[in-house]
This record gives C-alpha cells, structure tokens and sequence, in this order.
C-alpha cells in the first residue's frame, strides 16, 4: 500500500480501489547492464475497470516505480475525465447552437437568395412559343 496521503486522496476521489488493480513486476529494459536484466524493478500496473494500463520504470527502486505507476495511473483517468466532460459539453453547444432562432439580418439574407435563385431559374426557362 502507497503511504503518501495526497495520492490515495487522488486515488479516493477517482473511485481507485487496490482491489481493481492488478500489478506485476516484471524486468526492466534499456542501459543498466545485468543489474537491470536480473532485478525486477519495473510496474505494470492495470487498471480492471477502465483498461487503463500503466509501466513505469522510472528509477532502480521498486516502491518508487509503485509510487509513480499509481500517479501516471490517476493522470490518465482524470485526462480521461477531463475527455469525456468536454465532448459532452462540446454536443451541448452545438445542440444550442443549431436550435438557436436566427436573427432578422439572416432571415432577410436568407429570403434575398432564394429570391435571386428564383429568378436564375426563371431565366433559364425556355421561351413560350407565342412570344
């Protein structure tokens, strides 16, 4: 269990269980020589109800790389949030704005095409015979 209280407030307000995560600690890559092939210090942390899976090999100590896999985890469920909460608003705004009424300018502009359209088309009728 991580002791910093900040994050599990973190955790907390996401609705973060430890029960919904499932964590593994598997061997790190990249430089280090043998001290990083043989050491399991790497976090693979997923989260059960979102999907969300997280690694994080940041530093050589274990609880470190704990510490830091649950943050990564918390930011990406909040950016997920933060996602979620703007395309809702996004379809608000446009719902209002397609149900908003036009102004008279618009609906004047509006009438005045389709009035020269009319007569665009009045033209290309062909002419009557007894003219």
């Amino acid at each position: 269990m991580i002791e910093d209280p900040i994050l599990q407030a973190r955790l907390a307000a996401l609705g973060i269980e430890e029960e919904d995560l499932i964590e593994r600690f598997v061997k790190g890559s990249g430089p280090g020589g043998q001290k990083i092939n043989k050491t399991a210090s790497c976090v693979f942390l997923k989260h059960v109800c979102s999907g969300i899976e997280v690694k994080c090999q940041g530093g050589r100590s274990l609880q470190d790389n704990r510490f830091e896999a649950r943050k990564r985890l918390c930011e990406a469920l909040e950016q997920k949030a933060a996602a979620r909460k703007q395309s809702q608003a996004q379809k608000r705004a446009k719902t209002r704005f397609q149900k908003r009424k036009r102004s008279p300018r618009q609906k004047a502009k509006i009438v005045e095409s389709k009035r020269k359209r009319g007569q665009t088309k009045q033209l290309r009728k062909r002419p009557a015979k007894d003219d």
